[in-house]
C-alpha cells in the first residue's frame, strides 16, 4: 500500500524559494483616451468621407433648373456646361437646353457644335423626332444637349413657354427614362426669351459677378422669379478675385450675399483656364490637373444635388507688426 510522506526541506530548498505567493491581477481601470496632437480634426475627416460617397438626390425628378442672371456676360453658359458635366460625372442623367435664340453658345463650350443637326423648333414642326434632336455626349452618355433653334434664326410667333412645358412632359414619358436634371440656359435680359425659359422651371440658379451693374440686374431678376412662383433660388458668384477683395477694390462674397439675400451655391474664382477651355470646347471640370474654378463648379454641382448651400464668412487678418526699422524698409 502506498503512503504519502512530506518532502523534507533539506532535499530541494531552491524549489521552495522559487515558489512565489499568488497575487490576483488588478482590476482594469477606465482610461480616458486623449486625442493625439497629430490626429486629423473631425471636420477634415467628415470632408474626406463626404467626397468618397455619391451625393443623395433630393427632391422629385425631373428637377428643372433654370440658370439665369439678367445681365449678359456673367457666365451663365459656362456655369450650365460645367455643372451639367459635373452632374453627369456624379452618375445623374442630365439634359441641357440652350434657350438662347439665334445666339446659342452652349454647343461650343461642350464641343458638340458639329453634331447639332436638329433643334426643338424642328421637333415642334414635325420635321424630326425628339430623340433625333437630342445630342448625346460621347464622353458621358448620360449627358444630352438640346438646342432651341439654329444660329441666326428667329422663333415662330406661336413659340412660348408652353413649348418648353411640352418638352419637359415629353422627356418624362420617353422610353429611355426620365432625366434626373433638366438644365435650362436662359438668355440675357428679361424679355420674351427670359419668360419662355423660366416657365417650366421649379428651381433657379442666379449667376452674378461682384459688381454693381450685375447685382442690380440680379436683384431685378430675383423679383421676377419670385413673381413667377419660383421660390428655390440660389446664386453663384462668378469671377471672384481675392487680391482685389483684400485691396477693397471688389465686393466680397459675403457682401454680395447680404445685398441679394439669397442662398449661396458656390463662389467661382477668376481663372484664366476658363478662356482656354472655352476655346477648345472642353469643359473646365474635365481638366487634369483640376483648377480652382473647376473644383468650385464641382462643389456647386454637389450642393445642387442635395439642395444644400454654403455660407460666406468674413476672415479678418491681423495687422502686420511694424518694428523699429520698418521706417527704413527693414
Amino acid at each position: 500500500m502506498l503512503s504519502l510522506k512530506p518532502l523534507p526541506l533539506s532535499h530541494n530548498p531552491s524549489f521552495l524559494h522559487s515558489l512565489t505567493p499568488f497575487t490576483p491581477p488588478p482590476f482594469p481601470r477606465t482610461q480616458t483616451l486623449k486625442p493625439s496632437k497629430h490626429a486629423s480634426p473631425p471636420s477634415a475627416i467628415q470632408s474626406a468621407l463626404q467626397w468618397n460617397r455619391k451625393p443623395e438626390l433630393a427632391g422629385e425628378t425631373p428637377r428643372v433648373v433654370v440658370i439665369t442672371s439678367g445681365k449678359g456676360g456673367v457666365g451663365k453658359t459656362t456655369t450650365t456646361a460645367n455643372i451639367g458635366i459635373s452632374l453627369a460625372r456624379l452618375g445623374f442623367s442630365v439634359v441641357a437646353v440652350d434657350c438662347d435664340v439665334g445666339l446659342r453658345n452652349l454647343d461650343l463650350l461642350l464641343g458638340l457644335e458639329n453634331r447639332v443637326n436638329y433643334t426643338l423648333v424642328e421637333v415642334l414642326n414635325g420635321d424630326c423626332r425628339l430623340d433625333q434632336a437630342l445630342v448625346r455626349d460621347k464622353r458621358w452618355s448620360n449627358f444630352e444637349l438640346l438646342c432651341i433653334s439654329k444660329p441666326r434664326s428667329k422663333l415662330p410667333l406661336g413659340f412660348g413657354g408652353k413649348a418648353l412645358v411640352w418638352l419637359v412632359d415629353s422627356l418624362k414619358q420617353r422610353p429611355e427614362g426620365c432625366p434626373q436634371f433638366i438644365l435650362i440656359d436662359c438668355p440675357a435680359g428679361i424679355d420674351a426669351g427670359f419668360i419662355t425659359a423660366i416657365t417650366p422651371a421649379n428651381e433657379a440658379v442666379l449667376v452674378t459677378t461682384p459688381d454693381i451693374t450685375s447685382l442690380r440686374d440680379a436683384d431685378r431678376v430675383t423679383g421676377l422669379l419670385e413673381c413667377d412662383g419660383i421660390r428655390d433660388i440660389k446664386m453663384i458668384v462668378n469671377r471672384v478675385r481675392t487680391d482685389m477683395i483684400k485691396g477693397e477694390d471688389m465686393m466680397s462674397v459675403l457682401d454680395v450675399q447680404e445685398m441679394l439675400g439669397l442662398a449661396l451655391l458656390g463662389a467661382i474664382p477668376e481663372d484664366s483656364e476658363v478662356i482656354r477651355s472655352t476655346n477648345r470646347g472642353y469643359p473646365l471640370v474635365l481638366n487634369k490637373p483640376p483648377t480652382l474654378a473647376g473644383l468650385a463648379f464641382e462643389q456647386a454641382a454637389w450642393r445642387l444635388v442635395e439642395q444644400d448651400s454654403m455660407q460666406a464668412v468674413l476672415v479678418e487678418e491681423e495687422p502686420k507688426r511694424r518694428g523699429l526699422f520698418s521706417f527704413f524698409g527693414g
